[in-house]
């Protein structure tokens, strides 16, 4: 998936555990594993704010776009 999840950044940067975090934000560890291990197909924007107010952080520190390097995919082209 292009949609790389960071959780486990911010977590270190904050000295956090899953658990912790998971009782500050009000979601259980084991869906706070989905998502940070990638697995979630999708994040309600009421967690993902939640996770941005606990770990004081915007929501481009816990998720970022990769490209896929999948063969015969042209890159985008570039906008001037």
């Amino acid at each position: 998936m292009p949609i790389a999840v960071d959780i486990d950044v911010m977590l270190a940067r904050r000295k956090m555990s899953v658990g912790e975090l998971a009782d500050r934000v009000g979601i259980t560890p084991a869906n706070l594993a989905v998502l940070k291990n990638g697995r979630a197909k999708a994040v309600r924007f009421t967690t993902l704010a939640a996770l941005c107010e606990v770990l004081q952080c915007q929501p481009g520190d816990l998720l970022r776009w990769e490209a896929e390097d999948a063969v015969g995919v042209s890159p985008a082209p570039e906008r001037a």
